[in-house]
């Protein structure tokens, strides 16, 4: 699960610079991008930063889920169905 890459995939869906997400959510540019590198967000700033991209947090932790995630045998499964859950975040963002 990769909470930064969802979060840096959203932002740019939604055509924000890191400044402009970072400034909404009240954090500086430098912790945005520590975020979108690997340092997990805490509970509150996470929360924030859905709120900031106007998403429910559920969303973000969906849209995080990579393919070494899933068990093998569900792989296929996966391969599948990510890129309409992709497809249905885009729509509601």
């Amino acid at each position: 699960m990769n909470i930064g890459k969802a979060v840096q995939e959203l932002r740019k869906e939604k055509g924000f610079t890191q400044e402009i997400l970072a400034s909404k959510v009240g954090i500086t540019q430098a912790a945005l991008s520590q975020i979108e590198n690997g340092t997990r967000p805490g509970e509150e700033t996470l929360k924030k930063i859905c709120d900031g991209l106007g998403i429910p947090e559920s969303m973000i932790y969906t849209y995080a889920i990579e393919r070494e995630d899933v068990p093998e045998e569900k792989r296929m499964l996966y391969d599948q169905l990510f890129p309409v859950i992709q497809q249905m975040i885009a729509q509601l963002t």
